[in-house]
């Protein structure tokens, strides 16, 4: 990839060709008083030119939110209440609630909390936790921090479905500030799991933010802090809080490198895709490890089948569920489309129109394999855009590279596959194009949840050719319970049967690769290439060999 990087360079980043989109990121100028004064147009995330660090500060106590900040912003996001009192009876609590779109079941649940300020106080958090909250510029809890907060607090099992960008991982990583502190320091006593180190890298990085000016230590699982502490045992009573992978904790269990004995305090974020095939088995040795009698366990994903949550139940004790918004459905500020393209070929001709037309990144293409994303990556390399691919093949200091430089502006366009789909919060993403139809609804609603996030506007395009077209009904479904216009014609489609829908999660539709070269040619170049072959062993077997200076027939 960095080879054909490489050959990219010549392909010059043309500003003229694209000057309509750079103008959506420059601050726009008035004259008051005779002196220019700089009206910002951007949030100072998407300022890709650097203009932020040439303007004049503006004279205001408002604390800058760090570039590390990498999660939970959606807080910054949600309109702040004037009411901070505690609630009077049951029918306010549940008028609370259904104004904030918050569906709670469950036995003995407790009362939500209005404001940072109210959660601090009537469940004794920590000075510094809202200390951090403030000068991180969180000024408002979002709805499933309102709720799942105080139920963790109350150390009850919770499944949390919320939609993506809705501030998810700031609300278990307040519960477990909370609980670390009030008891004794024994080694690990909180752990947070998720399915990619790159998500899991943003939770430890977020939560090191929340944990400023403390003594708490938190541990990031590595290969070789892991190795260290098999080494020296006295190590492990160092960290309080640890965020790992399955299968890294896996490892570091089967060879005595870590105790999770004292562990109280179990997370499993994407929970839908822990609980499946595939990881459901390191998750139960992993609860196994887990051997307190008091383990509180917590799942939050922004999909939640009922399959996964009728395993969950097996696990947990008499759970409580929370429902933010519309079940499994994607977040209301994403504008979706679906656009036919006919054949693979039409995609690439679409997506170049689209950058020819003008088009406003930051901009995330996903992919269905790798193979895929490489052939993508080598179509686009040339086109004059910032472009990228990330994929599993790829070493961890790459991704990390890549994913810092997207962050920061450095890349446009980024190519992946699901490995990104999950969790991960660029802030800013203005696009998601779905270049390979998805593969279940679940796919669909984690890869557009990439925009549209913290209240934010985003836009999400989906390709689709003929052999998609038969399971096109549950994005129609999923977009209909977005609020989306749909076509009429859409929503008259069938349902894709239920044997069809298993086979399509369990391997993707085989495609063409990825070429605008016709097929029929590619066909007629192996074939005459096979001909050159045959013709030049036929010309070689019947050439005379010379052997003693005599030549044999």
């Amino acid at each position: 990839m960095d080879f054909f990087k490489l050959l990219g360079t010549g392909a010059k980043f043309d500003k003229a060709r694209f000057k309509e989109d750079i103008s959506v990121f420059k601050p726009s100028r008035r004259v008051k008083h005779e002196t220019v004064e700089v009206v910002d147009t951007v949030p100072k995330e998407l300022d890709f030119f650097g203009d932020h660090g040439r303007q004049k500060q503006r004279k205001d106590n408002t604390t800058a939110v760090p570039a590390t900040q990498l999660s939970g912003s959606a807080s910054r996001y949600v309109e702040e209440e004037e009411d901070h009192s505690p609630f009077q009876s049951a029918e306010e609590v549940g008028a609370y609630l259904k104004r904030h779109r918050i569906k709670v079941t469950g036995s003995d649940i407790p009362h939500p909390v209005k404001s940072f300020e109210m959660l601090c106080k009537e469940h004794n958090f920590q000075p510094f936790v809202l200390r951090n909250l403030q000068k991180l510029g969180f000024k408002q809890p979002t709805p499933v921090q309102m709720q799942a907060i105080p139920i963790a607090v109350h150390r009850r099992d919770l499944i949390a479905n919320a939609p993506t960008g809705s501030g998810k991982t700031l609300a278990f990583l307040l519960s477990i500030l909370h609980q670390v502190h009030t008891e004794e320091r024994v080694g690990y006593r909180a752990v947070v799991v998720s399915p990619t180190r790159e998500l899991a890298t943003q939770i430890h990085d977020h939560l090191r933010n929340l944990t400023a000016g403390r003594k708490l230590k938190t541990c990031l699982m590595t290969k070789p802090n892991a190795a260290m502490q098999a080494q020296d045992p006295s190590m492990r009573q160092k960290f309080d809080i640890l965020v790992t992978t399955p299968l890294r904790l896996v490892h570091a269990i089967q060879n005595s490198e870590v105790d999770l004995s004292h562990v109280r305090t179990l997370i499993l974020d994407e929970a839908d895709t822990l609980m499946e095939k595939g990881f459901l088995e390191q998750v139960d040795e992993i609860l196994a490890a887990c051997s307190s009698s008091n383990l509180q366990i917590s799942l939050f994903s922004a999909t939640m089948p009922s399959s996964i949550e009728q395993m969950a139940n097996t696990i947990m004790k008499d759970p409580i569920r929370i429902i933010v918004g519309t079940q499994n459905a994607a977040t209301e500020t994403i504008d979706q489309k679906l656009v036919f393209v006919g054949q693979e070929t039409g995609k690439l001709i679409e997506l170049r129109n689209m950058i020819t037309k003008g088009f406003k990144p930051p901009c995330l293409i996903f992919v269905q394999s790798i193979e895929r994303a490489k052939e993508l990556f080598h179509e686009l390399i040339f086109e004059g855009i910032n472009v990228e691919v990330i994929h599993s093949e790829r070493t961890q200091t790459q991704r990390n590279r890549i994913i810092q430089k997207f962050r920061s502006g450095d890349l446009w366009v980024l190519i992946c596959t699901e490995l990104m789909a999950r969790g991960i919060d660029f802030k800013g993403v203005n696009l998601v194009i779905n270049y390979d139809f998805p593969q279940s609804t679940q796919s669909y609603i984690h890869r557009i949840g990439r925009t549209g996030r913290a209240g934010r506007l985003g836009k999400a395009i989906t390709y689709f050719t003929k052999e998609d077209a038969p399971y096109l009904k549950t994005i129609v479904n999923v977009m209909r319970e977005s609020g989306c216009e749909v076509p009429e014609w859409m929503l008259q489609l069938k349902n894709p049967k239920k044997n069809d829908k298993k086979k399509l999660k369990k391997a993707p539709v085989e495609r063409d690769s990825i070429s605008t070269t016709p097929k029929y040619d590619l066909k007629r170049q192996k074939h005459r290439q096979q001909i050159i072959e045959q013709s030049k062993a036929k010309k070689h077997k019947e050439q005379p060999a010379i052997g003693n200076g005599t030549a044999q027939t």
